[in-house]
């Protein structure tokens, strides 16, 4: 998979695994439990796997997969990095917000010029929304930037654990 220097700012991906999905996530659940490295959690066929809160900054990204059966002896993984929840939330709300304004601004202004009034300050607000867009865009790939050594690490964990023989846990 690789991390380039694509458009997304939350990449994806999906995995052809040939074993069952409970043989995959008991190795995850194993893990957990044998290695202090990484914070991971499990809730029905969902992985989470963090850097810990000690080592984390705003930044700090989690990756999610999700590890689904559909034929014995096969399984689909497929995995979402991605910033921390709130923090997600938080920047897609910032985002909505600044298009909302934009829109206002556009509809305002249209007003005003169909009214024959000044629409000079509605342009300006308009074109300062797609600037704060345009910074919160850049941000978000700042942030990308600033965690990418740590989706490497949670990447190259992930790998390891699926690389692993399937042991009965009891």
């Amino acid at each position: 998979m690789s991390l380039g220097n694509e458009v997304v700012l939350r990449p994806r991906f999906k995995l052809d695994l040939k074993e069952d999905n409970e043989a995959v996530l008991s190795r995850f659940e194993l893990e957990k439990t044998t290695q202090s490295e990484l914070v991971v959690s499990r809730i029905d066929n969902h992985v989470f796997i963090r850097i810990p809160k000690k080592e984390q900054h705003f930044w700090s990204p989690q990756l999610h997969l999700e590890i689904v059966s559909f034929d014995k002896g096969t399984s689909v993984l497929r995995g979402l990095f991605g910033p921390n929840p709130t923090v997600w939330t938080m920047f897609m709300f910032f985002h909505f917000a600044l298009a909302v304004l934009f829109i206002a601004f556009c509809i305002w202004g249209y007003t005003n010029y169909s009214l024959n009034n000044s629409y000079f300050y509605q342009s300006i607000g308009a074109v300062f929304m797609i600037l704060f867009w345009v910074v919160l865009y850049i941000a978000g790939r700042i942030g990308k930037t600033a965690s990418k050594d740590e989706m490497i690490k949670l990447n190259n964990f992930m790998k390891i654990v699926l690389n692993k023989k399937s042991s009965k846990i009891n």
